[in-house]
C-alpha cells in the first residue's frame, strides 16, 4: 500500500525493442492468409479486404514508392478520413524511415498550412473531398505558402502511386526503434496544436499493452471506428489490432446505424469509442435489434464516464469496459483500467500505471511528490513517453524535464493502490478571489442532474475576484432551469464553487479527438457570444 504518490506498472508484458515494420512482418509471417482489414460498408461492392500478407506486401511495395520522391527524415503527411490506404501509408512510412505527419480532415486551409510549415512536410497525401471539405483543393491552394512542400498526391490514384515503386530499384534503409516515426498534433484544449515527434518503440507497445489490459484475444475482429489522424485511432485500433493478429473492420466515419450493422455482420469481438459515440449507438432503432452477442470488450477514453453510464455500456451491451487516460505525448496511455475493476473504479478512477510506465503526483510549484489523496500534476516517465515536440526546443523543455518525466498539466489525486483519478487540468484550474476550484468537482455534480445532457465549467475573468465560475450546459430533452441547478448543487456544494454564470449551448467547440474546447468557451463568452446568465 503506497504513501506517497508514485507507482509503477507491471513488468510484464515487456517493452520490446521492434519497429512498425518489424510488428507487421511478425503477424504476415505468423497469419498470412488472416483477413487484416476489411472495409466496413453497407455495399458489399465496397467491402475491400486485405490479408496480413496482402498488407505487408503493399506497405513494402508504398514504402519504396516513398522513396522514389522522399528521403528518409523527411516528414510527409497525409490529409484523410479512415480508409485502408491509411493504414498502408503508416506501416509504409515506417518502413521507409520517413515521418509521418497526421491531419485532421476537418481542418481548413489556414489550420492545413500551419501543420504543413510547422512539420516542414514535404509532401502530402490527400483525397479531393471528405464530408464536404475540399482537401484537394485546398492542399493545392496552400502550396505556395508552404516553402518545404514538393508533393501533393491523391489518394484516390494510388495505383499510381504504388506503380512508381516498380519503376525503380530502391533499397529500404535500416529502422530503429528509437527512430521518430510520426508527429501527432496535440488535441488543442488550451491553444493551437504542438506536434508531439513520436517514435516505434512508443507506438508499438502501448497499442500492444492496451490491447492486452483490455483482454482482446488473439485473432479477434475489431471495429476501427476511432479518427486515424489521432493516437486513438492510428495507435491504439491499428497498431493494437496487428499486435494481436486482429482483424480491422474499418469504418471511414462513425454512423451509429452502421456501427451496429458492422458488429452483427462480423461477429466483432471489440471497439474503441469515446463515451458520446456509445451512446449514440444505444439510442440508435437498430440497437434492440442487431446481434450484438459477439461484443465483449469496449475501450474508451477522451472524457470521464459516469458511473451510471459505465453500469449501461457493461448491461446493456454486455460488454467488460476499460477507461484509458493519457495524452498524445506518451503514446498515448499512460494508466488504464482492467476490465475486472468495479464499476465504481472504472468511473472514477484512471487505473493503475501502464507496463514498464511510471507515475507521480507532483506540487505544481514545488515539484515535490505528494502523499497519496492529495491533488497535484500528473506526471509520467517510460518508454511512452515522445522525443519532445517537433522543431520546439522551449515547449519540449516546459514539458519533458531533466529526468524524463512528462508533465502533463492534469491535476489528478493518486490513493494507495496507485490509481488515479482526475480532478481537472491545471491551465483549467479556477482561482477565485485566491482560492483554488476545481472544475471536474462541479462537472460530476452537474453531470447526474437529469437536465444535463453535457457540461463543461470555465473560468471567467472577474474585476473583483480575478475569476468566477461559469457552467455551459447543454441541456437534455427537459428545460433547463437556472434555480434549480443552483439549488441542487448549493445541496452539495460550499458557495464559492457554485457557478456565478450559467450559459445555455446548442453545442460546444471541439478538438478533432472529441474533447472540449474550454479555452474557447472562455473567449466566445469575453467576446459577448453567449448570453450573460
Amino acid at each position: 500500500m503506497l504513501t506517497e504518490s508514485f507507482a509503477r506498472g507491471p513488468d510484464r508484458p515487456g517493452v520490446r525493442d521492434i519497429t512498425l515494420g518489424q510488428l507487421l512482418e511478425e503477424a504476415a509471417t505468423a497469419v498470412p492468409d488472416r483477413k487484416a482489414i476489411i472495409v466496413g460498408h453497407s455495399d458489399p461492392d465496397l467491402q475491400r479486404h486485405w490479408t496480413y500478407a496482402e498488407l505487408r506486401n503493399d506497405a513494402d511495395r508504398a514504402a519504396r514508392a516513398l522513396l522514389t520522391r522522399f528521403e528518409p527524415g523527411e516528414r510527409v503527411a497525409v490529409w484523410a478520413p479512415n480508409v485502408p490506404e491509411w493504414i498502408i501509408l503508416e506501416f509504409a512510412c515506417a518502413m521507409a524511415g520517413v515521418v509521418l505527419v497526421t491531419v485532421n480532415p476537418s481542418y481548413q486551409q489556414s489550420e492545413l498550412a500551419y501543420v504543413l510549415n510547422q512539420s516542414k512536410s514535404a509532401g502530402i497525401f490527400t483525397l479531393p473531398e471528405y464530408r464536404g471539405n475540399r482537401l484537394l483543393a485546398s492542399a493545392e491552394a496552400v502550396r505556395s505558402q508552404c516553402a518545404a512542400l514538393r508533393e501533393v498526391i491523391r489518394i484516390d490514384q494510388w495505383d499510381e502511386f504504388m506503380a512508381s515503386a516498380d519503376r525503380a530499384q530502391v533499397e529500404l534503409p535500416t529502422v530503429n526503434p528509437q527512430d521518430a516515426v510520426m508527429i501527432q498534433y496535440t488535441s488543442g484544449t488550451t491553444g493551437f496544436p504542438k506536434g508531439a515527434l513520436l517514435h516505434h518503440r512508443g507506438l508499438v507497445n502501448n497499442g500492444a499493452h492496451t490491447w492486452d489490459r483490455a483482454g482482446a484475444p488473439q485473432g479477434a475482429q475489431w471495429i476501427a471506428v476511432m479518427p486515424f489522424f489521432h493516437t486513438g485511432g492510428c495507435v491504439l485500433c491499428v497498431l493494437g489490432a496487428v499486435s494481436r493478429m486482429a482483424t480491422q473492420i474499418v469504418v471511414e466515419a462513425f454512423e451509429p446505424g452502421l456501427v451496429l450493422e458492422l458488429i452483427e455482420t462480423y461477429g466483432a469481438h471489440g471497439m474503441g469509442a469515446v463515451p458520446t459515440m456509445l451512446l449514440a449507438m444505444l439510442g440508435h432503432p437498430d440497437s434492440s435489434r442487431r446481434d450484438l452477442s459477439t461484443l465483449s470488450a469496449i475501450v474508451s477514453g477522451g472524457s470521464t464516464v459516469p458511473a451510471a453510464l459505465v453500469e449501461r455500456f457493461e448491461n446493456e451491451l454486455g460488454v467488460d469496459f476499460t477507461i484509458v487516460f493519457g495524452q498524445t505525448e506518451c503514446s498515448p496511455v499512460a494508466s488504464m483500467t482492467r476490465s475486472n475493476d468495479t464499476t465504481k473504479d472504472k468511473a472514477e478512477t484512471l487505473g493503475g500505471p501502464m507496463p514498464g510506465v511510471e507515475v507521480k503526483i507532483i506540487d505544481p510549484e514545488s515539484g515535490e511528490t505528494l502523499p497519496v489523496g492529495q491533488v497535484g500534476e500528473y506526471c509520467t516517465r517510460g518508454y511512452h513517453v515522445m522525443h519532445g515536440y517537433f522543431d520546439m526546443s522551449e515547449a519540449t523543455a516546459e514539458a519533458v524535464d531533466g529526468d524524463g518525466w512528462l508533465h502533463t498539466g492534469d491535476l489528478c489525486s493518486m490513493d494507495e493502490r496507485g490509481y488515479c483519478r482526475v480532478e481537472g487540468r491545471l491551465k483549467d484550474m479556477i482561482i477565485r478571489g485566491g482560492e483554488n476550484i476545481y472544475p471536474r468537482e462541479i462537472e460530476d455534480l452537474l453531470f447526474e442532474h437529469p437536465a444535463v445532457a453535457e457540461v463543461a465549467v470555465v473560468g471567467l475573468p472577474d474585476q473583483k475576484l480575478g475569476e468566477v465560475v461559469g457552467a455551459f450546459i447543454r441541456p437534455s430533452e427537459k428545460s433547463m432551469r437556472r434555480d434549480d441547478l443552483y439549488a441542487y448543487l448549493r445541496e452539495h456544494l460550499s458557495p464559492q464553487k457554485t457557478p456565478t454564470h450559467w450559459i445555455e449551448v446548442s453545442e460546444f467547440p471541439m478538438t478533432g479527438s472529441g474533447k472540449i474546447q474550454k479555452f474557447r468557451l472562455a473567449e466566445m463568452w469575453s467576446a459577448g457570444e453567449f448570453a450573460k446568465g
